[in-house]
């Protein structure tokens, strides 16, 4: 049902994503000059996304030309499906669902990913261990995992268990919201959720960690991409530079949050106050660990390895069943990224 009602929003949006976009003749914002971007994070305002919010705030997209506008998500999915009909210019979603998207959308790509934001997808399930479950997947056979319909975690774990050689029902989703499910963690009536890694900090702040165990996909010999940023075809075909502008500035600032995780903390807090800065500040460390995963050091920030994309590309197009598979090249487009030297990560 998961995977039919995703299809199902990406066959209307093949329709919709036609239809011209409002902004397509008159990009720049009347009497300032700047192009205006509405860009659409995965989910809600944290750390984990603090660099859009500091190119903001230091004027970095400005500096580009650009009025750029930051909106929550509601999940790295639905961000493709904002992008491709025009709800949004740019946005940041999940690339294996963007594959997923293109195969079902054949021909020029609606959306297409420009910049990937997490070398690693920073997919794990997180499970108690008073319920039995290890660092070993197999330790979840018969448990009750949380996780939303529709998510990209939760989307991934058919590749897991065929990477294991594990049933794809080796386990029992419960379905829940997001807000729910910490509180069903905690209450005990699963074994444990899904999570982005770095999400996963506001669990940690009512468990103890060594009450939890952490099952990352990426230790299961599964090397995923995650979240990229994403640009509609209109914003690659029409503008461009508004595009690597865009990206020149958010990579500026990703160097800024890596160099003083500080600044990726005020950021959050000066857009969402009630948040709790020393959380905050686990959660970028969670975060750049998978930003900057080792083998950005051979490629920098933001670029793909193809050979590491190719086998996304192959894993999604087997597990789900792909009939026409888009290209690495159609998926990832790389001609706007930053210099090599600005994508340079430091030590």
């Amino acid at each position: 049902m998961q995977r039919r009602s995703f299809l199902a929003r990406t066959a209307a949006l093949s329709a919709a994503a036609s239809v011209p976009y409002a902004t397509s003749t008159a990009w720049a914002q009347p009497g300032t000059g700047l192009v205006p971007i509405r860009f659409t994070l995965d989910f809600r305002i944290t750390s984990q996304t603090a660099p859009f919010l500091v190119a903001l705030n230091k004027g970095y997209y400005r500096d580009e030309g650009l009025d750029v506008r930051v909106d929550p998500g509601a999940g790295s999915v639905a961000s493709i499906t904002r992008v491709a009909t025009g709800a949004y210019q740019m946005g940041l979603g999940d690339i294996s669902s963007l594959i997923e998207f293109q195969s079902a959308t054949p021909g020029t790509p609606v959306v297409q990913a420009v910049y990937q934001y997490y070398n690693r997808a920073p997919f794990v399930i997180i499970g108690r261990k008073d319920r039995g479950i290890t660092t070993d997947f197999r330790s979840l056979a018969g448990k009750k995992v949380a996780a939303a319909a529709v998510e990209s975690t939760r989307r991934a774990w058919p590749m897991v268990a065929r990477k294991l050689k594990l049933k794809p029902d080796h386990f029992t989703w419960v379905t829940t919201d997001f807000a729910s499910r910490d509180n069903v963690v905690v209450r005990g009536d699963v074994d444990g959720a899904t999570y982005f890694h770095d999400s996963a900090v506001s669990l940690f702040a009512r468990m103890k960690t060594d009450e939890l165990s952490v099952l990352r996909y990426d230790e299961a010999g599964v090397n995923l991409y995650g979240n990229a940023i994403l640009a509609s075809n209109a914003m690659i075909t029409q503008q461009p530079a508004a595009v690597a502008g865009f990206l020149r500035a958010t990579n500026r600032a990703i160097q800024d949050c890596l160099a003083d995780p500080a600044q990726a903390v005020a950021a959050t807090l000066a857009r969402e106050t009630i948040l709790n800065g020393t959380v905050e500040l686990d959660r970028w460390r969670i975060t750049s660990q998978y930003l900057a995963a080792p083998d950005t050091r051979s490629h920098g920030l933001g670029d793909v390895l193809k050979r590491t994309l190719e086998q996304q590309l192959d894993d999604v197009t087997a597990v789900f069943g792909l009939k026409a598979p888009p290209s690495v090249e159609g998926v990832f487009n790389r001609a706007m990224l930053p210099t090599a030297a600005e994508r340079k990560v430091v030590a």
